[in-house]
């Protein structure tokens, strides 16, 4: 028997009129494909797992989404909406806008496979452009050597928190402030968003 959530109940309860009917329909299909799916609550929305996520729906207002994890290794993407809104079939708004009760048995399957054999997709991720320094910020840099040296040593990431806090100013005014303020923590040998580190 698959085990159900009763906050996936819930969740249908508080959804839109519309999105009612195209989320119980969706459970009911995913569920019906394997007596060992579990019901779960992920980031807040419906999921579906068996040795990990296998597909996830969330209701919108004036849509619903719906998706498999491993999208790319599972579906046929012609002619399909792919990554358009949250999932891979769009802006659902109606049940009739999704595949039929068997081609989605036939994901909901394929993707539990896949779970239980281990198969794990890489995700691509974009590297970020840098950040050019302004020249005001390096300028206080050139003149305070302690903080020059322990921003060097910060890991990109960490640079660009304090790049992004200066750049980000929208008057001159502001971003010297916040100049200032980095050169201070800088000294103190403090990353930008020191005061969450953990004591």
């Amino acid at each position: 028997m698959p085990r159900k959530d009763a906050r996936i109940d819930a969740y249908i309860a508080k959804a839109q009129p519309f999105a009612r009917p195209i989320l119980k329909h969706i459970r009911a299909t995913v569920m019906s494909a394997s007596p060992d799916l579990e019901e779960t609550l992920k980031w807040g929305h419906p999921s579906f797992a068996y040795h990990g996520i296998v597909c996830g729906m969330a209701a919108f207002k004036q849509h619903v989404g719906f998706g498999f994890w491993k999208s790319k290794l599972i579906l046929d993407t012609k002619g399909m909406p792919v990554d358009e809104a949250m999932g891979q079939f769009g802006r659902i708004t109606s049940v009739s806008e999704l595949p039929s009760k068997r081609e989605l048995v036939g994901y909901v399957k394929k993707a539990m496979k896949l779970n239980e054999d281990g198969v794990v997709v890489k995700r691509a991720t974009k590297p970020r452009a840098p950040i050019p320094m302004p020249p005001v910020f390096k300028a206080a840099l050139a003149k305070a050597a302690k903080a020059r040296a322990f921003f060097a040593s910060l890991p990109p990431g960490h640079q660009r928190e304090y790049l992004e806090w200066v750049t980000e100013a929208k008057t001159d005014a502001t971003r010297d402030k916040r100049i200032a303020t980095t050169i201070e923590w800088l000294t103190e040998g403090k990353r930008r968003n020191w005061k969450y580190d953990r004591k």
